[in-house]
């Protein structure tokens, strides 16, 4: 089977953006790159490369509620809006999800879908950059929860321009990311099923985890459930 996805991102949520940045530094030993602000959802990031020969385009978002936004008049992605994530992120920056790039997004959304997945709505979305406007679509549900508590990512397709393009070697590169939710079989099924295979499972309670190589060294992080 010809892979119709790959590692697009991984998310790590904080409190303020502010907040991510100092635990970038601290933890993975670099400074993030600039990123933008979201208009649909009310937040803002910024971006590390995280690239590997495998997947050259990874890279790692630190987002955050934009506290100089209007209200988006939905719920955030991410799980961002609820009182135990937010609680859980008071306590400082976490893991918090991932999202697969796909080449069709309406047809990995179809194929989920059949398997009884409800991935959410499929919108579209953009934000503007030194290098040119970013356009994608994403799928995310009306009540922003993550799929199977994140073990199974958002799904991205991206317009002509990817983040990743201009993004400088940071660094930092992904060693693995392994599902170890109570679904991880069928999550893995759901994976493979686009073309994602050879993922890992992890011995942990979180719904998945991953090993970066960084400045500071070998950094395992596992994902807030």
């Amino acid at each position: 089977m010809s892979r119709q996805a790959e590692l697009d991102h991984l998310v790590i949520g904080a409190l303020t953006l502010d907040e991510g940045v100092a635990w970038c530094e601290a933890t993975l030993g670099v400074t993030p790159g600039p990123g933008g602000k979201h208009g649909l959802m009310s937040t803002h990031n910024r971006l590390l490369s995280i690239a590997t020969p495998e997947f050259p385009r990874a890279y790692l978002e630190i987002i955050a509620i934009d506290p100089e936004a209007l209200d988006p008049g939905r719920v955030r992605w991410f799980d961002l809006d609820e009182g135990r994530v937010q609680q859980q992120l008071s306590q400082g920056p976490q893991l918090l999800h991932w999202v697969m790039r796909v080449r069709d997004i309406k047809s990995a959304h179809g194929q989920w879908r059949a398997l009884g997945l409800d991935a959410g709505e499929l919108l579209q979305a953009s934000r503007l950059t030194p290098h040119g406007e970013l356009r994608w679509q994403i799928a995310v549900r009306s009540d922003g929860r993550r799929l199977l508590q994140g073990a199974l990512p958002l799904l991205i397709e991206w317009g002509e321009v990817h983040p990743a393009d201009t993004m400088p070697i940071s660094g930092v590169q992904l060693r693995s990311l392994g599902v170890g939710s109570l679904d991880a079989e069928f999550a893995r099924r759901a994976l493979a099923h686009l073309g994602l295979q050879g993922l890992g499972g992890h011995s942990g309670a979180a719904s998945f985890a991953v090993q970066l190589d960084t400045p500071k060294g070998l950094v395992s992080l596992q994902s807030l459930s």
